[in-house]
């Protein structure tokens, strides 16, 4: 099996007294998309902002490629910072409005010394045909172009640095329901081609099950659940997950509704609760549940759940 390019143990990130992400570990492995998901609030695209090192973190490890950098000063992590990049959520405010596209993919290609002169034009033309614009847009402003445009844009900077992982934080969200399909399909696409690996940051489970290979499901500042794809979505374990996934609609109006009506709402991550965070929206809580937080243990087939019902019988007990 070969080594992960991103590692993530125990991470905590905290700001004041909100537990953001509070001890969140899992891999992402060469080539494989894992898809962060979870309500608005439960901490998904500070764990990527984390992994990108945007700011320090409050515990644990980030290892990229092999070597730790959660700790690592600005001049050290400099040359790493080319094997992860990142496509924001908002296509227009992630890009310079005072540059034109040539000097906006030219940045990093300078930045981190992979061409110089007339080798950098013969870059951002790749770049360009990568995405699927025309090259005369290297000529033009960000504003001239649509917000799936400007989002091809977006990922040929991330491809500009060459990286081995690209963070896309919420990266369709902003676009129109055609327009997320033609970016699925397009990084898709460049994965295949160029070897990469995604972290891929959304709450749309409809394109979650299309692009990802595995799946984690993060509630209040914690995974919950995490397994391949093709498992999670057919046979959920964790009660969250279940409630979660039956609020997807399904395109049959003669389907009977099977949604899950949670009660209650999120508790503050000011004050989380004790143990299981999920304990006082969970119809299955039992008195462990409201004392003692559950580990993120494997449950059989690389499918693991942070959940007290899901394991043996003398650990319930």
């Amino acid at each position: 099996m070969s080594q992960a390019i991103l590692e993530v143990r125990d991470l905590k990130k905290h700001f004041g007294a909100v537990r953001a992400v509070d001890g969140v570990s899992f891999a992402i492995d060469r080539g494989e998309t894992l898809a962060l998901v979870g309500e608005s609030g439960c901490g998904k695209s500070t764990v990527g902002k984390a992994a990108l090192r945007l700011f320090d973190v409050t515990a644990g490890e980030v290892i990229l490629d092999g070597t730790r950098i959660e700790a690592m000063g600005a001049g050290a992590l400099r040359p790493l910072r080319r094997k992860i990049q990142v496509v924001f959520q908002d296509p227009f405010s992630s890009l310079n409005p005072r540059l034109r596209v040539r000097d906006i993919l030219a940045e990093p290609i300078r930045n981190f010394g992979l061409a110089n002169g007339a080798d950098i034009e013969a870059r951002i033309a790749s770049l360009l045909d990568k995405v699927r614009l025309p090259r005369e847009a290297a000529g033009r402003w960000p504003h001239e172009f649509s917000g799936g445009q400007r989002q091809r844009i977006g990922i040929a900077r991330a491809l500009a640095a060459e990286p081995d992982l690209i963070i896309c934080d919420e990266a369709v969200s902003a676009l129109d329901v055609s327009v997320k399909a033609q970016i699925v399909n397009l990084l898709q696409d460049l994965q295949k081609e160029l070897g990469l690996a995604l972290l891929f940051i959304s709450h749309d489970l409809a394109i979650v099950e299309h692009i990802a290979h595995r799946v984690a499901v993060m509630y209040l500042g914690r995974i919950v659940e995490i397994a391949d794809k093709r498992v999670l979505f057919s046979t959920p374990q964790h009660p969250y997950t279940q409630a979660l996934l039956s609020a997807v609609p399904v395109p049959d109006p003669t389907a009977i509704s099977s949604r899950i009506i949670l009660q209650g709402d999120v508790p503050s991550p000011l004050a989380p609760p004790p143990g299981c965070h999920f304990h006082t929206r969970c119809p299955y809580a039992f008195d462990r549940c409201r004392s003692d937080a559950p580990d993120l243990r494997d449950i059989g087939g690389a499918h693991r759940a942070a959940c007290h019902l899901r394991q043996g019988p003398a650990e319930t007990a």
